[in-house]
């Protein structure tokens, strides 16, 4: 069943991080990238964004023991913009 392990380590993390991050967090946030030890996660807002700065030392150590391994060194969070913003709307 070994062909059935998720192949990256972001497919990997998307698997454990509602227990990781809480489902709280995992209700507002999703890991959409990870790369050269950074975590990419957008949030549903930029307040969330912001508490997922505030949180991330915890969440980074949850999200590494998980994985059993040191994978990820830093969360960088972003958000979505709104439904109702556009570039082109002033």
């Amino acid at each position: 069943m070994s062909g059935l392990r998720p192949a990256t380590s972001l497919d990997e993390i998307q698997v454990i991080w509602a227990a990781a991050a809480g489902d709280e967090v995992a209700a507002q946030a999703t890991p959409t990238g990870a790369a050269g030890g950074v975590l990419t996660v957008t949030c549903t807002s930029a307040v969330w964004a912001q508490e997922l700065d505030l949180l991330a030392p915890g969440i980074v150590a949850r999200v590494n023991a998980a994985l059993g391994e040191e994978r990820i060194r830093s969360l960088r969070c972003q958000s979505v913009p709104s439904r109702g913003w556009s570039r082109g709307s002033r």
